[in-house]
C-alpha cells in the first residue's frame, strides 16, 4: 500500500527535528572503519575450503571443469590461506548468490525494495543499514563476525529490518538510539537460563521512524515422529 505524501512529509519533518541535515546524512552513510582488514585478506577456515572443494567437485562432475583444471584448483584450494584466494577458484563457476561466501562489506541499503544479506558473509565491526520504505533481512547464522561486538547503525524510515541470529547472540540497544518499534525474539542457548556475559553482542544504534526492527533466532527443526531425540 502506498504511503500518502502527507504522511511521508510528516515523518520526514519528525526525523529532521531529531537529526539536523549533517546528522541525517552521516546516519545514512554510517561510519566506516578504515583500520579493518579487507574481507579478502581474512584467514580461511577448513570449513571455507570444504565449501569451495564441494563446488569444484560438482563442476568437474558436470563438465564445467576439465580433469586438469579440477586438479589444479583443488591444489590451490588446499593451499589457500585467505578468503580472497578461495573466492577466485569459484568466481566463474557459480552466480554471486550461490558462492560459498560473500566478501562484500558495503552498507546494506533498501530503498523501496527488499535486500537480503545472508549465507557465509563477512560482518564488519560496524554495519550501516539503511531502509527507506524497504525491507532489510540480515541472516547472521552462518556469518563470519570480525568482532564479538558488532554495531548495526540503523537509518530506517518507514522500513523494516529483520535480524536472524544464532541462539546465544545477545541483542542490545545503544544509549541514545531512537528505535520506535523493536521486537526481540532471540533465544538464549539451548538449556541455558540466560545469555552468557562474555558471548557475542549485536548493538543497535541510530534511528528507526515509522518502521520496526525484529530480531529472532532461526526456527528449530521439528522432531519427526520416529526421529531419535
Amino acid at each position: 500500500m502506498a504511503v500518502p505524501p502527507a504522511r511521508r512529509t510528516a515523518y520526514a519533518r519528525s526525523v529532521s527535528s531529531e537529526f539536523p541535515a549533517g546528522g541525517w546524512l552521516s546516519a545514512f552513510l554510517g561510519p566506516r572503519r578504515m583500520d579493518e582488514v579487507e574481507p579478502a585478506r581474512l584467514r580461511a577456515s577448513d570449513a571455507d575450503r570444504e565449501r569451495v572443494i564441494a563446488i569444484l567437485t560438482d563442476a568437474a562432475g558436470d563438465g564445467r571443469l576439465t580433469l586438469e583444471e579440477h586438479t589444479e584448483r583443488m591444489e590451490r584450494a588446499y593451499a589457500a590461506r585467505t578468503l580472497g584466494e578461495l573466492a577466485e577458484l569459484t568466481a566463474d563457476l557459480v552466480p554471486p548468490e550461490k558462492r560459498p561466501f560473500l566478501l562484500d562489506d558495503r552498507p546494506v541499503t533498501a530503498f523501496f525494495r527488499s535486500e537480503t544479506r545472508g549465507g557465509r558473509w563477512v560482518v564488519p565491526t560496524q554495519v550501516p543499514v539503511t531502509a527507506l520504505g524497504g525491507k532489510v533481512t540480515m541472516d547472521l547464522c552462518d556469518a563470519l563476525l570480525r568482532s564479538r561486538h558488532v554495531v548495526v547503525r540503523l537509518a530506517v524510515l518507514m522500513g523494516t529490518v529483520t535480524l536472524i541470529v544464532p541462539e546465544g547472540l545477545r541483542i542490545v540497544t545503544a544509549p541514545g538510539a531512537h528505535i520506535t518499534s523493536f521486537k526481540n525474539e532471540v533465544r538464549p542457548p539451548r538449556g541455558a537460563e540466560g545469555f552468557p556475559p562474555d558471548g557475542p553482542v549485536i548493538e543497535l544504534a541510530g534511528f528507526v521512524f515509522g518502521g520496526r526492527v525484529v530480531a529472532r533466532s532461526p526456527r528449530r527443526p521439528r522432531k519427526g515422529l520416529f526421529r531419535r531425540a
